[in-house]
């Protein structure tokens, strides 16, 4: 397999003038129409009351963990 390399590599150039038989440039493809853009808004793939109801989870989220790191570093308390 790798017989004779270094007279094969001295022997021909780095940049090769020779086709490439593994890379071939596509076929030019046929013009398509236009996809009509769709109007809904979907961000990550939730409606509007998904959104609304993650949004509110992470807000309550960061409060309690807010409040108990507040507990724990004693800079609240009940009493």
């Amino acid at each position: 397999m790798f017989d004779n390399l270094r007279d094969s590599a001295s022997n021909s150039s780095f940049y090769e003038e020779e086709s490439n038989e593994l890379y071939k440039e596509p076929a030019s493809k046929p013009m398509l129409a236009p996809v009509a853009k769709r109007n809904n808004s979907r961000f990550l793939g939730m409606t509007a009351q998904q959104r609304f109801l993650v949004s509110l989870m992470l807000l309550f989220t960061v409060c309690a963990i807010g409040t108990l790191a507040m507990f724990i570093l004693g800079k609240m308390s009940l009493f």
